[in-house]
């Protein structure tokens, strides 16, 4: 299917590795001009390597300046940003015991705000242009409550919102705005958060990913591709009319109707 991404710029925030890289090849492979966001220059200089050279910009997201930053070297080194995939920032996965206000403050900060920050000044301008579309990659956590995750589920719910009441707030000025909910997905992050539970139940975490596979009914984790390939199909003009929705992505894993 032709997706007509070709000579699109396509933003990718936290691009250097897992579901962001992922989504940073494919678009480049469908002829977008990528650029890609994240805290390390090591990172991003091994990245842009692997997917034959982009446009790399080393920033703290949850800081707002740096943010607004990013934006700005992007559209003076590419052109104006036709879409925006959000795929930076994680919460630490903390047992509730050891919750405390900062770590929620934390998470907000690492999850919601290291997005917001990059939406708040680039969906304005998409509007003023007529035209836009961010993809926020957030996750399960935010529907489904794990003891480990109470605050980075907390942020992801917060995204939920934010995405659903940014896309009605630009529908009449053409800017689309879509989440993306996946679920265990084969990445670093997850392995770590694996590594927490395993902690937390006294189990190995070679055990805990068994359990966890064990509950999804596709046998398998999602693949950082299978997300890419939505986030895809989703920015691209063959969705045109989807917008303010959140799609799950964990493999049939939570049964219900939303």
């Amino acid at each position: 299917m032709e997706l007509g991404l070709g000579g699109k710029v396509v933003l990718v925030t936290g691009g250097s590795k897992g579901i962001g890289l992922a989504c940073a090849a494919l678009f480049k492979a469908e002829g977008a001009k990528v650029a890609i966001a994240a805290r390390t220059p090591a990172t991003l200089s091994a990245a842009s390597a692997g997917l034959g050279g982009v446009f790399t910009h080393a920033a703290d997201l949850s800081d707002e300046a740096q943010a607004l930053a990013l934006v700005d070297a992007t559209e003076a080194a590419l052109g104006p940003i036709d879409i925006l995939v959000n795929s930076a920032g994680a919460a630490k996965r903390t047992p509730p015991d050891e919750l405390a206000p900062a770590f929620w403050r934390a998470a907000m900060d690492a999850k919601y705000f290291s997005y917001i920050n990059v939406i708040d000044p680039l969906i304005k301008r998409m509007a003023a242009r007529g035209s836009g579309v961010i993809v926020n990659i957030i996750g399960q956590g935010g529907k489904v409550a794990s003891p480990t995750h109470l605050a980075g589920g907390a942020a992801n719910a917060a995204l939920m919102l934010a995405t659903t009441g940014l896309a009605t707030a630009y529908a009449a000025q053409g800017v689309r705005v879509v989440g993306i909910n996946p679920g265990l997905t084969e990445t670093g992050r997850v392995a770590e958060g694996l590594k927490a539970e395993a902690a937390l139940t006294g189990i190995s975490s070679d055990e805990a990913r068994a359990r966890a596979v064990a509950r999804i009914p596709m046998g398998r984790m999602a693949r950082p591709e299978d997300v890419a390939d939505l986030a895809a199909f989703l920015a691209s003009p063959r969705a045109g009319y989807v917008t303010g929705v959140l799609v799950t992505m964990d493999g049939a894993a939570s049964a219900t109707v939303v």
